[in-house]
């Protein structure tokens, strides 16, 4: 399994409100997507940022879920607003405990990559 994390910190905190509003319309039909295993939205208003954890089966899963219209239309519309930054790691199995406290690992160090879209 691939699981991606993502983070978006917004320039202006008066972005962050529909920032937030619009990641979780976008996990409106998500779990229908194939190979989508989990997904947890996350706010750190106190930092400014609105991310996401989500679980796939492979990348090329991933790929499709970030190709996908609304996704490109929504990441082209607040990249001006902010920073985007990512990582991925893999899992054999899918430990939710395992998967978040990794997450929380990364995040705290910052150990997240600038991304370009």
């Amino acid at each position: 399994m691939l699981v991606s994390l993502a983070e978006f910190k917004a320039h202006a905190w008066r972005d962050l409100p529909r920032m937030a509003w619009v990641a979780l319309g976008l996990r409106a039909g998500w779990y229908g997507l194939a190979g989508a295993v989990g997904l947890y939205l996350w706010t750190d208003p106190t930092r400014r940022c609105v991310g996401s954890l989500s679980v796939w089966t492979d990348a090329s899963d991933l790929r499709r879920w970030i190709g996908l219209p609304r996704h490109v239309q929504v990441m082209r519309r607040y990249k001006p607003r902010g920073a985007a930054r990512s990582t991925q790691w893999t899992c054999k199995t899918f430990d939710r405990a395992a998967i978040l406290a990794e997450a929380r690992k990364r995040l705290a160090r910052r150990d997240l990559s600038q991304t370009g879209s």
